[in-house]
């Protein structure tokens, strides 16, 4: 035998006893270079930094080349920032929504805590004498000024601003008082910080996102309900752009141009004086749950719910999440069953039924207890419930919420099979079936943190959030098939260990897989 051939038949036999399968992956779909952009501000440096929540980074963009040249990440302390400010040193700081914890980069590069005024800190600026500010937005409402090298606890200035939101991307104006859109009052306000004086400088606004001066000291609104950036000229909201819905925030440069950022994105465009030019493409951003219909394969995107043909890649639609104001939400999972799509948000605690071809909601609960995945299941909706770790019957009739069965540890993704469900437990490492009486078996073990769960033919298809292996189950035995990045984990206990849900879905001679990380659609051959 010449070795050639040796190698070759050596080489089967170790992928054989592996148990992997040499299946073909493409990139079916590319999307976003940054999973949702936030805040942005531009650095001494002339570059501009972009914080992303969900990406848990923040990036640094030369405007002029479209490159992004350094990221800052969790290996560097940074986690979960929102916005980012520099002081007149030359340091910059950046607020962590989800954990409250506001901090920066002295010019060595070790990391300062400021402090942690509470979760939901969200804008934040340096006065011209460096005095640091933040804001709450979405989980609080409170307006603080902080030591910016943590050495006296933060200073509550208001408390009072607004229902579930104070302001949000915040500036100083040039009669030295801080200015900050009011989100869901529609209206900006400036702030005497030394006295708490709060004045109404203009309304008649959607839902006001970000305010930002020019070196003129000209003011503009970024309005994220309308997808336009306004002018206020002689007390009037002058329209000078319009972008889309699903933005964040702002930055002027030197030069006095403006540049916007879009969470639902991913993306940053800057304004011309003749059109809208794209810095970063956006695209698929916080890829999560999928589910198909007809054609074309949905994405639970999180702030917002897009769908791409099967056969050619192309968006077909893309639905835009405006954060607690429009009916689509943040939504983390997504199934279909007729003409119609669920929903399922535990950023919002809420199920909503979509009709796609429209994206109308005809139906939506909401104040439920923390749902990761929901199906049709007979004449009610099945979910995944992690507050109280059970399977919960809904329903849109009137009748009470049931418990179909209870117990698990992170029940994850709920799917209808062999008459019953079957359901992920990503903390027990399990899949497990319910007949339609609430009886569970446990039907596969040993499995690495379960997540999404597709099904055809024979076969079971699990994505293990914290491997990113892709395994086929049929007839006992598990092989590994495919392989992503892992996928975000938790950053506190407010959210359910699967995070932004790792979902995959079968369609025709396809698995079809959210890489989050990637924020790529990949598509595996069968």
């Amino acid at each position: 035998m010449n070795r050639l051939l040796f190698n070759t038949l050596f080489l089967f036999f170790l992928l054989s006893c592996s148990g992997e399968k040499n299946n073909k992956m493409e990139e079916f779909v590319t999307g976003a270079k940054i999973a949702g952009v936030n805040g942005i501000h531009f650095g001494p440096d002339g570059m501009l930094y972009a914080a992303s929540v969900a990406g848990s980074d923040i990036s640094v963009i030369d405007t002029n080349t479209k490159r992004i040249i350094k990221t800052y990440g969790l290996f560097d302390g940074v986690i979960g920032p929102d916005d980012v400010a520099f002081n007149s040193k030359g340091e910059f700081y950046w607020t962590s929504i989800l954990t409250g914890e506001v901090a920066g980069f002295d010019k060595k590069g070790n990391k300062i805590i400021a402090g942690n005024p509470g979760v939901g800190v969200n804008p934040i600026t340096f006065s011209d004498d460096d005095r640091l500010f933040v804001a709450q937005c979405f989980y609080d409402n409170g307006l603080f000024e902080l030591d910016p090298r943590g050495t006296v606890e933060p200073k509550l200035i208001l408390d009072d601003i607004g229902e579930f939101c104070g302001l949000n991307g915040m500036d100083w104006g040039p009669d030295g008082r801080l200015y900050g859109p009011r989100w869901f009052n529609n209206e900006v306000v400036s702030i005497n910080v030394d006295t708490g004086e709060l004045r109404k400088e203009a309304s008649g606004f959607n839902v006001p996102a970000a305010v930002k001066f020019n070196s003129k000291g000209e003011l503009f609104v970024l309005d994220t309900g309308a997808g336009k950036v306004f002018k206020i000229v002689d007390g009037k909201n002058e329209e000078i752009a319009f972008i889309d819905q699903g933005l964040d925030n702002f930055a002027i440069n030197a030069d006095d141009e403006i540049f916007v950022s879009s969470y639902s994105e991913g993306s940053i465009v800057k304004i011309t004086q003749d059109s809208i030019e794209e810095i970063l493409p956006g695209g698929i951003a916080h890829a999560g749950g999928l589910a198909v219909i007809d054609e074309n394969i949905m994405i639970a995107d999180i702030q917002s719910v897009k769908a791409y043909n099967s056969n050619d890649g192309k968006e077909a639609w893309n639905y835009k999440n405006t954060f607690r104001v429009s009916p689509i939400g943040a939504n983390t999972a997504i199934s279909s069953f007729g003409d119609y799509a669920i929903l399922t948000s535990w950023v919002d605690n809420s199920l909503k039924i979509m009709k796609p071809d429209t994206g109308e909601i005809v139906e939506s609960l909401e104040g439920l207890n923390m749902p990761v995945s929901a199906t049709k299941f007979q004449d009610s909706i099945a979910v995944a419930m992690h507050g109280d770790k059970s399977i919960t019957l809904l329903n849109f009739d009137g009748r009470a919420p049931r418990k179909l069965a209870d117990g698990f540890l992170a029940p994850t993704h709920v799917v209808n099979y062999e008459g019953g469900l079957l359901v992920s437990d990503r903390e027990r490492g399990e899949l497990i079936k319910i007949d339609v009486n609430g009886t569970k078996s446990v039907l596969v073990d040993n499995l690495n943190s379960p997540e999404g769960i597709a099904i055809k033919g024979n076969s079971i298809f699990v994505f293990e959030g914290d491997t990113g292996e892709i395994k086929e189950i049929l007839n006992d035995k598990i092989s590994v098939i495919a392989k992503v990045l892992p996928g975000t984990p938790a950053l506190s206990t407010l959210q359910p260990p699967s995070v932004i849900f790792n979902g995959i879905v079968a369609h025709n001679d396809y698995l079809y897989i959210a890489g989050e990380i990637e924020k790529i659609l990949f598509r595996l051959s069968l």
